[in-house]
């Protein structure tokens, strides 16, 4: 691409529609559109959150049991009022709320569904490690107006987009609409998404890498401590991990290899939520050449049966997918 050949996010989303079909109306490119702006405000407060005093806990504790950090609730009050007031959406759901969120009567109603997690990796904040915020988009399934639970519950496979951004040492909107994975650098001299990375896909599998948080080595299941020992001694993979699920699946995307986090003890059905993370990320690895599975199955073939549903997920270039789930298997069989 000629240096002076700039591509806003806004300009490829006008691009793409006239190519897919539940893009043509312009509606679904204005409510990316919004999500793009809505982190184009998350990053700017991520970057000076020491200098406005938002860094730490409050007093709150989610009902998860977690204490809320300040810039969670900033970041999930941004993509509320980005998206409840622009007639595309029935409903949202996110991760710091207990129930969906229906669009406000005094707002107008529209076709779309977006869950999302506002601050993904919230608890490194204060360590300044990358962070992110992931996002899925559904269509409407019910008649109601405002919309229903069925309209969140549904199987990644019938998402119609989904992406993330990750707050780094530069600002990246990566997203999917079922046509290829795109990525957009935040250009801080004009304020716009610009299109760096088209077409993402995993590199060749040459590169064994894995990811896993190994101090959780001693309440793994046999097979998942024989797949470990098998990389690292067998396979001649190297081991990186960040500990923020869009910093380590990023760097999975655009190096190769695979990311785990496995069911274990204190975590028995996984930690990681179906909805705000594992499906997205899911549908995005799919479309970038990989694979993501719970150790057993497809993620994106998963019906969901709650807003908070966890799940184990092992994510990256499909042939190491494949192997994860070929160490569990025999396990499975074993026993």
């Amino acid at each position: 691409m000629p240096e002076n050949h700039v591509v806003t996010i806004s300009r490829f989303l006008i691009e793409q529609e006239r190519k897919i079909a539940e893009t043509t109306t312009g509606t679904f490119t204005s409510l990316l559109s919004n999500i793009a702006l809505a982190a184009k405000v998350i990053s700017y407060q991520v970057n000076r959150a020491g200098l406005a005093e938002i860094l730490g806990e409050t007093e709150q504790e989610n009902f998860h049991g977690e204490r809320i950090q300040k810039l969670d609730l900033f970041a999930d009050d941004v993509m509320q009022k980005a998206l409840d007031h622009t007639g595309l959406i029935t409903c949202m759901a996110s991760e710091e709320n207990e129930f969906f969120l229906p669009v406000p009567e005094n707002f107008p109603s529209g076709d779309y569904v977006v869950i999302y997690d506002p601050l993904d990796g919230s608890s490194n904040i204060d360590v300044n490690v990358s962070i992110g915020t992931i996002f899925s988009i559904h269509s409407k399934i019910s008649d109601s107006d405002r919309g229903e639970l069925k309209d969140c519950l549904q199987a990644g496979k019938h998402q119609v987009a989904a992406g993330y951004v990750l707050y780094g040492s530069s600002t990246m909107l990566v997203y999917t609409t079922g046509a290829g994975v795109h990525g957009f650098t935040l250009d801080p001299s004009i304020g716009e998404f610009v299109l760096s990375h088209k077409n993402m896909r995993f590199p060749d599998p040459s590169r064994r890498v894995y990811s896993i948080n190994e101090a959780h080595y001693p309440g793994w299941e046999t097979g998942q401590q024989l797949l470990v020992d098998y990389l690292k001694n067998e396979g001649d993979f190297s081991s990186r991990y960040i500990g923020s699920l869009v910093a380590d699946f990023h760097r999975t995307l655009l190096q190769g290899g695979i990311f785990m986090y496995p069911a274990g003890q204190g975590a028995p059905e996984g930690k990681l939520r179906l909805l705000y993370e594992c499906a997205p990320i899911a549908m995005l690895a799919e479309q970038a050449g990989g694979r993501a599975s719970t150790g057993a199955r497809d993620v994106l073939e998963i019906i969901p049966h709650s807003l908070h549903q966890r799940i184990p997920l092992y994510v990256g270039n499909r042939e190491f997918v494949d192997l994860a789930e070929d160490f569990l298997a025999e396990e499975d069989s074993a026993t």
